[in-house]
């Protein structure tokens, strides 16, 4: 992976992650880094687009609660985060694991005490929610009637 895209990749796990989920791994790491706001945690909305049939024209389906925060460590690396929902300190504490991914000093055990996991629980929840989906699939099929051989 590029330094791009694995940055994506950690962002999009923080984003998909829940406040509790983040929080009770935060504790197993015990860091306490200083940092300050450079944009404090606010709550915005966001436009959220489709496609009609997955693949067709666009069109706004409705809108959406995101907070969003910047923080700064005391080195000046900023950390970014943009989360659903009206959570503060859950978008404040991606944007702070974001910061601390981009240290090397931290990044491995950022990776492996919160990144990681949260990856994993995002991959189970999909899985199941695939076999839901998967199992409520209805084959339809065309049957002819009468010789119209």
């Amino acid at each position: 992976m590029t330094q791009l895209t694995e940055r994506q990749h950690w962002m999009s796990v923080l984003a998909h992650s829940t406040a509790s989920q983040l929080d009770a791994l935060w504790q197993t790491v015990a860091l306490q880094p200083a940092y300050t706001p450079v944009r404090p945690a606010e709550i915005g909305l966001t436009r959220l687009q489709a496609r009609m049939g997955g693949s067709g024209k666009r069109f706004v389906m409705g809108d959406a609660t995101v907070t969003r925060a910047v923080v700064q460590l005391t080195d000046g690396t900023l950390g970014f985060s943009y989360v659903l929902g009206r959570d503060k300190a859950h978008a404040e504490r991606c944007a702070l694991v974001d910061a601390l991914m981009q240290q090397p000093e931290t990044h491995a055990l950022i990776h492996e005490k919160i990144i990681a996991p949260l990856a994993a629980l995002r991959h189970e929840q999909r899985q199941v929610r695939a076999q839901q989906i998967a199992s409520s699939k209805v084959d339809f099929f065309t049957l002819m009637r009468g010789d119209n051989a």
